[in-house]
């Protein structure tokens, strides 16, 4: 979703941006807030949104941002609208919703004033929410503007507040056996700032989900979960799909469109039952496994939460380990 653009920011624009950052930081709220999110298997939840900004190759200001609606459970496009944009604001990490997000909340305005029947009742956003460096990422930023429940999902681990994608990040990794299982992301402060996710049994790559707004962090990483065919979660994946293809139209590139799904890998969505409500699947109805670290050197202890069925415990002990099953 972040490209780099050329132009410098002054210390002006910075020190306003942060000042901003800061008085919407502060209307974050980080729990549930929908009856839906409490409950197992969403029941209520009707529709989710994705949001993507897709660049024109080789090109640091032409985009497309995009917003797809999906139905929920099934996962199918009810919505979605795209348009060519020119990123004018310079790109500074740290401060990617003051590129980007004016015009994702220009489609999700549009939408609520034309066909507010079709409004998400979440946002997953390409991107990070409260694991940030300042704790207000793109997905607070527009969960805060649209004043949606909004989730971050990051496919590379922002390393802040002590976290480092070293050898015992990736050994961490390495155990997440099963789609669901995850880990949180402790930084040094003492804060979770997110969960390292495994969204899919054939997945080699976490997903890094934070809170936007509006949510808990179970919450939230339970939904993406659940939204995921692939690895990436449908509605971000669709926008990206959206956006992209719009600007493949937009620059009269011929060539056949982006496939929207590949069914011969798609394993089912989660089911209705004749009531219409879901009938639950594995990654709605959680069975927690907790991975347990020792290190020997500081005697620190890092819990891992994990949506499988059994306990397992860890002791990593002067580089060598052994694993005991419950």
């Amino acid at each position: 979703m972040d490209q780099e653009a050329a132009g410098p920011l002054s210390e002006e624009t910075l020190s306003l941006w942060k000042r901003e950052q800061a008085r919407l930081k502060a209307c974050v709220v980080d729990r549930d807030t929908e009856a839906w999110q409490r409950d197992p298997a969403f029941s209520g939840l009707r529709r989710v949104g994705g949001v993507d900004v897709s660049f024109v190759k080789g090109d640091s200001v032409r985009a497309c941002a995009s917003l797809v609606v999906l139905s929920y459970p099934e996962l199918e496009v009810v919505y979605e609208k795209s348009r060519m944009v020119s990123l004018t604001a310079p790109y500074m990490s740290g401060f990617l919703a003051f590129r980007e997000v004016p015009f994702l909340l220009e489609l999700v305005q549009q939408l609520r004033e034309k066909e507010p029947d079709l409004m998400p009742q979440v946002l997953l956003v390409d991107g990070n929410g409260m694991l940030h460096h300042r704790g207000f990422g793109v997905a607070c930023h527009l969960g805060v503007l649209t004043d949606l429940p909004c989730i971050g999902v990051a496919k590379k681990l922002l390393q802040v507040d002590g976290l480092e994608n070293d050898a015992l990040h990736k050994e961490k990794i390495r155990l997440l056996q099963a789609g669901g299982d995850s880990f949180p992301l402790l930084g040094s402060s003492g804060t979770v700032l997110g969960m390292a996710l495994k969204s899919h049994d054939r997945s080699t790559r976490p997903l890094y989900v934070s809170v936007g707004h509006k949510m808990s962090l179970e919450a939230a990483v339970r939904l993406t979960c659940c939204c995921c065919k692939f690895r990436i979660p449908e509605p971000v994946r669709q926008a990206d799909i959206c956006s992209r293809e719009h600007i493949r139209k937009a620059l009269g590139h011929t060539g056949p469109p982006t496939p929207r799904s590949l069914k011969a890998q798609r394993p089912k969505a989660c089911p209705r039952g004749d009531s219409g409500e879901s009938t639950g699947c594995a990654c709605m109805v959680p069975r927690v496994r907790t991975l347990l670290f020792i290190t020997a050197e500081s005697s620190s202890i890092i819990w891992i939460r994990v949506v499988r069925a059994r306990i397992l415990v860890l002791f990593l002990i002067t580089g060598t380990f052994s694993v005991f099953h419950h």
